[in-house]
């Protein structure tokens, strides 16, 4: 496998790892998302990774519901630490040194995220999971991934998402919808496409990093994107 990144963040949709169960975690899903991390990191790929809580608790729908958006996000940050441990035992289990930093301090599970203290894990060849968002309401862990990126240096922010890439509306709902291959930061802002929340789009404009947008689903899904293969979109 030829990567084509030195440094990535890889965003992993916090519904993505629930398989075919209607909530919580498929053991399955994360451990062959382990197997293809593991593959990519051996290639010499630096890995960062930041994962939603969106198969534990949704913050804006419970929020539109009754519940202070504030208390709702926070509640959110949690359930993606609760993610990131069950990853990083995960990865661990097959030989992957891993380090989970969080937006939240809990220091009783994992460490406080500090930008130093990331950079040396990485120049220590370990992965990182940066969960607890950017421990601050109204942020979405999309622009808490873009933030983390820039941070970090990441020659490429990859979105894993339930379709294969970006496309002019919902493929879902409209067999007919068209998918990029290649789109811009403006062409995806002006046309306000759901792919990432905008501050997230503007944040990657503004540090200049690509995000591959590809389907999370699959065995080697990850894999391939970084290889350049199968249907993904580029914003850049």
């Amino acid at each position: 496998m030829g990567a084509k990144y030195k440094r990535i963040l890889l965003k992993l949709s916090g519904e993505g790892l629930m398989g075919e169960k209607s909530f919580g975690m498929s053991a399955q899903v994360i451990n062959e998302l382990a197997v293809q991390v593991k593959k990519v990191h051996q290639t010499g790929v630096d890995i960062c990774m930041v994962v939603g809580g969106g198969n534990i608790f949704r913050g804006a729908k419970e929020a539109s519901e009754g519940i202070d958006r504030s208390v709702a996000d926070q509640v959110g940050m949690l359930a993606t630490i609760m993610n990131a441990l069950y990853l990083q035992n995960a990865m661990e289990k097959i030989g992957l040194d891993v380090r989970v930093m969080s937006g939240l301090n809990v220091p009783q599970v994992c460490e406080p995220y500090m930008y130093r203290k990331a950079l040396q894990h990485l120049e220590k060849k370990r992965v990182i999971i940066f969960a607890g968002g950017t421990g601050n309401p109204y942020f979405t862990t999309d622009t808490g991934a873009a933030l983390r990126a820039a941070e970090m240096k990441c020659d490429a922010l990859l979105k894993a998402t339930q379709v294969d890439g970006v496309y002019d509306s919902d493929p879902r709902k409209n067999p007919k919808a068209k998918r990029f291959k290649n789109i811009s930061y403006a062409e995806v802002l002006n046309q306000k496409l759901q792919v990432m929340d905008l501050t997230a789009v503007t944040l990657a404009q503004e540090s200049k990093i690509p995000i591959l947008v590809f389907a999370q689903k699959g065995k080697n899904s990850l894999v391939d994107a970084i290889a350049g293969k199968g249907n993904f979109t580029i914003i850049k």
